[in-house]
């Protein structure tokens, strides 16, 4: 139990790493580049409004933050389970009516889709209901795309809804994205619902940090390489340790592991200050023209939250490449918001350029064996990188690696 455990990253995966650890009577440092925990799950309070680091939603079904987090003490505002569509300057709601029958009559007069493709979304919902999660990820991987294309969902419904909702969970506009993570987020949906703490989605980690008890943090740190059982920081000072869990970007701490640097998908969420709010309901809003440059738009203040600000909450998501500076970048996405939402009297807050916000991954996975997680014998990775790209997928390999730690431990004693 004096074995020394060093955790690198104090994001979702390093400190579930460090819970399982404690759970099983050890000690870990983490060592943290910047000033807390969170890595990329994280809120800023900036003129009274609690701003999320991009727009970012627990869905309430994901089985690992079941078992992590205490839902209650979060205080979870949830999103009622359909959007509002932007077509054609018109305000259509889509929703699930079997799950919010308020969003029946709205959902059925909404011009969306044929009938085939709500009895399809019924079918699609039954099939995925009755799957695994397990045989989910076992299945021959195809595009997103191909998948709704094979299922027969109509180009219409695939424009007005899949495309605007899926790009902004996925950050890419063509749904490359592998089906099977398609059919876990559809099901995820299906079986729960997405939802905001009410402080804000950095409340997630610091729930994790609150409950580890022993875990010493070293904030402001910075490492700079490790060498098996050696951790060189920054500014020049060696660690010794017994075991290493990275959970951070690898290839820039271990030498020779930048050869095949890791892809990421990047987005842009800008924030705005509104004098009325056109969606009352906690929905998300989508604009299914395929040439705006935003994605989706959501009203914070359609949910309770701890700092509110004067005025309505308004964020809106950016997925589309581009080259424009961010004057530019504002003053199109405020062109586009009354253009196609007829949304008006902004005031722009802050932009969030996020360039590592979901790793590429062209072949993904659920889970991972704790032995898979050994780099060597003293260094074990975690990360969703190593999974999928959600925030299930971090707590898993966490918990992966830090088992991958014991493990090798246990055959030692």
């Amino acid at each position: 139990m004096k074995k020394k455990i060093h955790i690198i990253g104090a994001g979702i995966s390093g400190l579930v790493a460090a819970l399982v650890l404690e759970n099983h009577g050890y000690d870990p440092v983490i060592i943290e580049s910047s000033d807390r925990e969170g890595g990329r799950v994280k809120t800023d309070v900036f003129k009274g409004y609690q701003l999320d680091r991009g727009f970012q939603v627990l869905l309430t079904a994901y089985p690992a933050a079941k078992k992590y987090l205490n839902y209650k003490e979060l205080d979870l505002q949830l999103f009622l389970p359909g959007s509002v569509i932007f077509k054609n300057r018109f305000k259509k709601i889509f929703g699930d009516p079997i799950r919010s029958f308020s969003l029946l009559i709205p959902t059925l007069f909404s011009g969306v889709g044929t009938w085939s493709d709500r009895l399809n979304i019924l079918k699609l919902n039954r099939i995925l209901k009755e799957t695994s999660v397990r045989d989910i990820f076992s299945k021959a991987e195809t595009s997103t795309m191909q998948y709704l294309l094979d299922f027969g969902f109509t180009k219409e419904i695939i424009s007005d809804f899949f495309r605007p909702f899926f790009s902004g969970v996925f950050l890419e506009t063509e749904l490359s994205t592998s089906s099977r993570m398609f059919e876990f987020v559809f099901k995820m949906f299906g079986e729960g619902h997405a939802a905001l703490p009410k402080a804000g989605i950095e409340a997630i980690p610091k729930q994790l940090s609150s409950k580890l008890k022993r875990t010493k943090f070293y904030f402001r740190t910075k490492v700079d390489t490790i060498e098996n059982t050696r951790i060189i920081l920054s500014n020049g000072v060696v660690l010794d340790t017994d075991f290493i869990i990275v959970a951070a970007d690898v290839g820039k701490i271990i030498p020779g592991m930048n050869k095949q640097p890791k892809k990421w998908k990047s987005c842009d969420t800008l924030y705005f200050e509104a004098d009325e709010r056109l969606m009352h309901k906690a929905m998300i809003g989508l604009i299914s023209n395929e040439d705006t440059l935003i994605n989706n738009i959501f009203y914070h203040s359609s949910q309770s939250q701890i700092r509110t600000g004067e005025k309505e909450l308004l964020s809106v998501t950016v997925v589309r490449k581009h080259n424009l500076s961010i004057s530019d970048l504002v003053a199109e996405v405020i062109k586009e918001l009354e253009e196609y939402c007829k949304i008006r009297k902004v005031t722009f807050l802050k932009h969030y350029g996020i360039e590592n916000a979901l790793p590429y991954l062209k072949s993904i996975k659920y889970s991972i064996s704790p032995v898979s997680t050994k780099l060597n014998d003293t260094i074990f990775l975690a990360g969703d990188t190593l999974l999928n790209g959600s925030l299930n997928a971090a707590m898993i390999s966490g918990e992966k690696a830090a088992l991958g730690v014991v493990e090798e431990m246990q055959k030692n004693i």
